[in-house]
């Protein structure tokens, strides 16, 4: 990135192909942090990116196929859970790990977009979630109810849907009604009251 200030009447700077597209979704994230979606326009992006509004709409064609790009990439991935000895513990790890994901920076412009859009473009959002979080983590969910079944501290027809849904839902469901911020007590309280009990019974 040059020193050199860009303005709507200059020429676009020298980036080319990965680092400018990253300089746009970094601008984006940015304008979604700050104004949000109603509010954010592709011009202010082109600003924030220090490039030309046509850079933009030749890789995303609308707001929408921008924001959710930035979205998707922004994300971050839920990763591995090494094996913590117990299936109370793993699902805990699992737990923090979304929370992780919930409060980063695109976590919450998510949400953010998903309270201000319309319904059209909610549902395609949504999908956002149910890529990069949901169904992560219910591959997860479903990987530390087998290895506790193979430990042992699981019983052996614990695993089903419903099961591998109570995390996700639990956790969505209080992040967008009642506004929880999941303190470390909740998420081990929800693994002892209502997880150990359904996998161990």
């Amino acid at each position: 990135m040059t020193g050199s200030r860009w303005s709507a009447g200059a020429a676009p700077g020298r980036r080319r192909g990965p680092e400018l597209e990253r300089a746009i979704l970094d601008a984006a994230l940015e304008q979604l942090s700050t104004v949000g979606w109603n509010a954010l326009t592709m011009e202010g992006v082109a600003a924030g990116a220090r490039t030309g509004k046509a850079a933009l709409y030749r890789r995303w064609p609308s707001k929408a196929d921008l924001v959710a790009e930035v979205l998707r990439a922004g994300l971050p991935a839920l990763g591995e859970i090494p094996d913590q000895g117990s299936v109370r513990e793993d699902l805990r790890r699992l737990c923090v790990r979304m929370l992780d994901v919930m409060r980063s920076r695109a976590g919450v412009a998510l949400r953010a977009v998903l309270h201000e859009c319309d319904h059209v473009h909610a549902d395609r959002f949504r999908g956002v979630i149910w890529n990069g979080l949901h169904e992560p983590a219910h591959e997860l969910i479903r990987e530390l109810v087998q290895r506790g079944i193979e430990r042992g501290d699981v019983r052996a027809d614990a695993m089903s849907p419903l099961v591998v849904d109570v995390i996700p839902a639990m956790m969505m469901y209080r992040a967008k009604v009642c506004g929880s911020e999941w303190p470390d007590a909740e998420i081990v309280e929800m693994i002892d009251r209502v997880m150990v009990p359904m996998l161990r019974a």
